[in-house]
């Protein structure tokens, strides 16, 4: 990312190649008197320095007596613009040539290419938008999921901004009146009212942790939740991804173990995107391949956050195998992890076997990979599972690691203060965890100063153009 904010940018905002229509996005003080000088509008004596902001204007990008292409320019004047500067859109045909061409020409005319994000980093450095909202754009461009966009619009509009804001503007206040108290530590005088002061720390505290508690199913539903499915070989694991999916995704044979790797794909259901791993049937084997994709299958489960556990539904009604046992080992063994114990292959059941396996099994689920007989359950199930009532009120969720970074060095810092409270030790020494708390929660914000090597990190995962 590069220091000189004063230049005027350049950058395709729409995706590259051929279409109907591409816009190239200028931004800097320069910016419209730069395109005025290549603009012949179609009302010949109009100039785009004296048209007013928000307006558009058809016409010509030309160079020399060269019409380039037949254009619309989008003018907005700072400081009503995204970046907070002079902002020039030009709506130009899809063209590749005919984009290159407008680039280059004002790249000649002292303009120069914008890095990734440099377009929403200024908006960012102008205070259109603070930090956290600057994030949530890459977010929202990037989202593929209703439940992803709909995080990612709630945080653009402010949302941990706003659900911090207060508590920080009250904790500063009383951090100002613990300063004071330490210029008169003399005097043994205290302006910060103590039960105030604990009762905010209370509530800091009950914040950051509900916050930070809500990364993991935040993060879940911006990535996609990942679903893995084990079980024993043959009894239908690839089968049951392949009815997902709806596609031949994975290998289906009669011979066991198939499966050695991991097979991985996400689809979307009800808005919500759900990544599938199909796993290595799990069972005691000598051969080396089979044992490393049956260890990785483990793996794949540790990491995921809802399990589905496929059993043969034919071999439990006709072994002695304890099937409950192995349920519970399961259970034992993810403890943390939603589990489904889903039957396959009830297509070659009768009425009364189906009936038993029902009784003998908890929260048993029945379906036919083979004849996606039970699949839509599944799917309904596999909703029901996901808590999206947070989605639906509109709560603050949180899906950015720095973030989750950030707030737990702040409840790390307001504990200490507790801690302090608590020993009632004195007011200079839990004063330094105070302002570590408020530096933690201003970082997320970018209320704090920014190291520029973050802000650059941060930015360059964007696109070039926004």
């Amino acid at each position: 990312m590069q220091d000189n904010f004063n230049d005027t940018i350049i950058a395709l905002a729409t995706p590259s190649g051929v279409g109907a229509i591409a816009i190239i996005r200028l931004s800097g003080e320069n910016a419209i008197d730069v395109v005025s000088h290549n603009f012949k509008s179609v009302s010949a004596k109009k100039s785009l320095l004296k048209q007013k902001t928000h307006t558009i204007h058809l016409g010509h990008i030309i160079d020399n007596d060269r019409i380039i292409d037949e254009v619309l320019v989008s003018v907005f004047k700072n400081p009503n613009s995204y970046t907070g500067e002079n902002v020039v859109e030009i709506s130009c045909h899809g063209s590749s040539f005919i984009q290159q061409e407008i680039i280059q020409l004002f790249l000649q005319k002292g303009c120069r290419m914008a890095d990734n994000g440099e377009f929403t980093m200024r908006a960012f450095l102008n205070g259109k938008m603070d930090l956290s909202q600057a994030e949530a754009v890459a977010d929202v461009i990037a989202s593929n999921s209703a439940a992803s966009h709909q995080m990612a619009i709630q945080q653009m509009r402010g949302g941990i901004t706003n659900e911090l804001k207060e508590l920080r503007a009250q904790l500063l206040d009383f951090a100002a009146l613990i300063e004071l108290e330490l210029d008169f530590s003399g005097e043994d005088v205290e302006f910060a009212d103590r039960t105030k002061f604990k009762e905010l720390v209370s509530k800091i505290t009950f914040v950051l942790k509900r916050l930070i508690d809500s990364f993991s199913f935040g993060n879940a539903m911006k990535n996609g939740i990942p679903v893995a499915i084990i079980g024993e070989p043959n009894v239908g694991k690839s089968t049951l991804l392949n009815a997902l999916l709806n596609e031949e995704k994975a290998i289906v044979s009669d011979i066991a173990g198939t499966t050695r790797d991991a097979i991985e794909d996400e689809i979307i259901i009800d808005g919500v995107a759900f990544r599938f791993i199909d796993t290595a049937g799990i069972r005691e084997t000598e051969d080396v391949i089979e044992s490393i994709g049956i260890k990785k299958a483990y793996e794949k489960a540790d990491n995921a956050q809802l399990i589905i556990f496929l059993i043969d539904s034919n071999t439990y009604i006709h072994s002695s195998e304890d099937f409950s046992q192995e349920i519970e080992t399961i259970k034992e063994r993810f403890p943390n992890k939603r589990l489904l114990v889903i039957a396959n292959k009830v297509d070659t059941l009768s009425c009364h076997d189906s009936s038993i396996l029902q009784s003998e099994i908890e929260d048993l689920i029945l379906l036919s990979a083979k004849q996606k007989t039970g699949i839509e359950e599944l799917k309904n199930e596999l909703t029901s599972l996901v808590n999206i009532g947070a989605l639906s009120n509109n709560e603050t969720i949180v899906s950015n690691s720095r973030h989750f970074e950030a707030l737990n060095n702040a409840l790390q810092a307001i504990s200490s203060v507790q801690e302090g409270i608590d020993l009632e030790i004195s007011t200079d020494l839990f004063s330094i965890d105070i302002r570590e708390c408020l530096r933690h929660l201003g970082n997320i914000t970018g209320e704090y100063d920014v190291d520029k090597d973050i802000l650059g990190h941060i930015f360059s995962s964007f696109c070039i153009g926004k």
